[in-house]
C-alpha cells in the first residue's frame, strides 16, 4: 500500500498504522527524540503536570507506546493502565520497569475500549489522536470511559498557523523522515507518514472545536496560547500506581504472563500541541479548567 493510499479510507489508515508501528516499535524512542529535537520528555512531563493528578485516581494512557506517559502518571500516584494496539511497544514498556512494580499494560484498540463507562478520572494520549482511523469515534470512546469531572489530555505535533512556515516545517519533516526511514528501514516512506499525518490532522484547535458543541464539554487553550471557548455546560482544555487489576477489565481479556501485557479482543460496551478536555458529565454541570 502506498503512503498516499493509506489515507484513502479509515480502514486503509488502520491497516497502514498497525503495520507501521509494528515495524518501528524497536526504534520508537529514538525517533521521538530525533523528531522533537529532544523535547519529547519535557512535553510528556508537561502533559502530566496539566493532568493535575490526585493520588488514587484512575488514569488511562491511550496509544501508550513504550510507556513514558504511563509511568509518569503512575509516579504521580494514579492507578494507571496503558493501552496500545502494538503489542511489541508494550513489551518494551514493561521492560522499562527494570524489576520494579509496573503499571498494567493492555494490548487493545482505542476505537473500542475494553472498559466500562465512567471508569477513569484521567485519560491521556501521546501522539494518538493523529493516528486513529476516525477522530470523532475515538473522542466518543474517550468521553464514554471518563468519569463525570474527568480530564482528557492529548499530546501531539501541531501545525504552524503561518502557511509559509507550515510548508517549510512539513517539507523539513518529509526530507528528514525520508533519510531516517532509508537508513533505519530501507524505506523512505516509513517516517514520511509523520508529516503526511500532520498535514491531515486538525491540530489542537481542530480537536477542541468539535468538543465545544457537545453538551458535556467546553474548551480552552493553555497558558502557552491563551484562548478560551465555552461550550454548553461543561469544560475542556486544548493545549499544545496501584495497578488497575485485570478483574476490572471488561470480559474478553486475557493476561499474557510471559511479558506482563494484557491482551484484549477489543470488546466495546506541543510546541507540540497538548489537547486537554474536562468532561463535566451533564449538561447542567459546568467546570472551569485551571
Amino acid at each position: 500500500m502506498s503512503l498516499e493510499a493509506a489515507f484513502d479510507t479509515p480502514e486503509s489508515k488502520r491497516i497502514h498504522v498497525r503495520r507501521l508501528f509494528a515495524t518501528i516499535a524497536d526504534r520508537y524512542d529514538l525517533i521521538t527524540v530525533l523528531f522533537s529535537y529532544g523535547r519529547d520528555r519535557h512535553w510528556k512531563k508537561r502533559l502530566v503536570q496539566l493532568a493535575d493528578i490526585h493520588p488514587g485516581e484512575r488514569a488511562l494512557d491511550l496509544a501508550a507506546g513504550t510507556g513514558d506517559i504511563t509511568y509518569l502518571l503512575r509516579a504521580k500516584g494514579a492507578a494507571t493502565v496503558g493501552l496500545d494496539v502494538t503489542h511489541r511497544m508494550l513489551e518494551i514498556a514493561v521492560a522499562k520497569a527494570r524489576g520494579q512494580p509496573s503499571p498494567a499494560f493492555l494490548t487493545g484498540d482505542m476505537m473500542a475500549l475494553p472498559f466500562r463507562g465512567a471508569s477513569f478520572e484521567v485519560v491521556t494520549t501521546g501522539y494518538g489522536l493523529r493516528n486513529v482511523p476516525e477522530l470523532g469515534p475515538a473522542l466518543e470512546e474517550i468521553a464514554r470511559v471518563l468519569k463525570p469531572g474527568g480530564r482528557f489530555l492529548s499530546l501531539d505535533f501541531n501545525r504552524p498557523d503561518d502557511a509559509r512556515l507550515r510548508r517549510l516545517y512539513l517539507s523539513y519533516l518529509a526530507r528528514v523522515g525520508s533519510v531516517v526511514g532509508w537508513v533505519l528501514h530501507g524505506d523512505p516512506d516509513t517516517y514520511r507518514y509523520i508529516p503526511e499525518s500532520i498535514r491531515r490532522y486538525p491540530g489542537a484547535y481542530g480537536v477542541a472545536a468539535p468538543l465545544t458543541v457537545r453538551s458535556r464539554w467546553t474548551t480552552r487553550l493553555p497558558r502557552e496560547r491563551v484562548t478560551e471557548t465555552s461550550g454548553i455546560g461543561g469544560s475542556a482544555v486544548a493545549s499544545s500506581s496501584s495497578v488497575i487489576p485485570s478483574s476490572r477489565l471488561r470480559s474478553g481479556t486475557n493476561r499474557t504472563a510471559s511479558d506482563g501485557v494484557i491482551t484484549s479482543n477489543g470488546s466495546p460496551s506541543a510546541r507540540s500541541a497538548v489537547a486537554m478536555a474536562r468532561n463535566a458529565g451533564t449538561a447542567t454541570s459546568t467546570r472551569n479548567c485551571s
